[in-house]
C-alpha cells in the first residue's frame, strides 16, 4: 500500500519537468518547461502568466492569469516553422501574408492542395 503511494502521490500530475526557463517581459512571465511523462517521452509547456492587480489602495488584490499550450516532438518543426514566418512577418520580412496563410494551410493537408474557387 505505501508503494501505491509513493508511486502516484508525489507525481499526481504525471509530468516530470527536466528543463525549464523564465523570461520576464512586462508585466508578463513566460515559462518554457520541457516535460516528460509516463512514457518518457519529452514535450513543451509553455505558460504565460500575467499580473492582474483589481481594486485600489489598501483593497489591492493580486492574481495571476495563465495560460498554457503544450507542444509535442511530432509537432516541433512545424511550429518553429510557423513562429519564425509570423515573426518575420511583423518585422516586415515578408510582404505577401496571404501566400503565408496559403502555405500553412497547405502543410496541415500534409501536401495535398485543395483548391475551392467559385465562379459566379
Amino acid at each position: 500500500m505505501e508503494d501505491i503511494k509513493k508511486k502516484t502521490g508525489t507525481d499526481m500530475n504525471d509530468k516530470e519537468i527536466v528543463f525549464s526557463k523564465s523570461i520576464k517581459a512586462g508585466k508578463r512571465i513566460y515559462y518554457l518547461d520541457v516535460k516528460k511523462n509516463r512514457k518518457d517521452e519529452m514535450f513543451l509547456a509553455i505558460t504565460e502568466s500575467k499580473k492582474i492587480i483589481s481594486g485600489e489602495g489598501d483593497n489591492a488584490q493580486v492574481s495571476f492569469e495563465k495560460h498554457k499550450i503544450f507542444l509535442y516532438k511530432e509537432d516541433f518543426e512545424k511550429f518553429s516553422n510557423g513562429l519564425a514566418q509570423a515573426i518575420d512577418f511583423i518585422n516586415g520580412k515578408q510582404p505577401n501574408p496571404i501566400q503565408e496563410a496559403t502555405t500553412v494551410d497547405n502543410q496541415e493537408n500534409d501536401g495535398e492542395i485543395k483548391i475551392d474557387i467559385d465562379f459566379e
